[in-house]
């Protein structure tokens, strides 16, 4: 009867919580940098179309439909 035996790697010491933690560090939420619109001062992301006022850098671009 032949055993078919598996070897794992099995890690000498503990990881510390320090160690863990600082190689998750990277995996943090960011905010999403937001700027106002100059024109209705709504929060947008910067380089978009404000979609409240249809506004792109003081410039009427895109005509925007009043909510019913």
């Amino acid at each position: 009867m032949k055993l078919d035996i598996q070897l794992f790697a099995v890690p000498f010491r503990k990881v510390s919580k320090t160690r863990k933690r600082m190689r998750r560090s990277h995996n943090a939420m960011e905010i999403p940098g937001l700027t106002k619109c100059p024109t209705c001062g709504e929060m947008i992301k910067p380089h978009r179309v404000c979609a409240k006022c249809g506004t792109y850098k003081g410039n009427k671009v895109v005509e925007v439909k009043e909510a019913e």
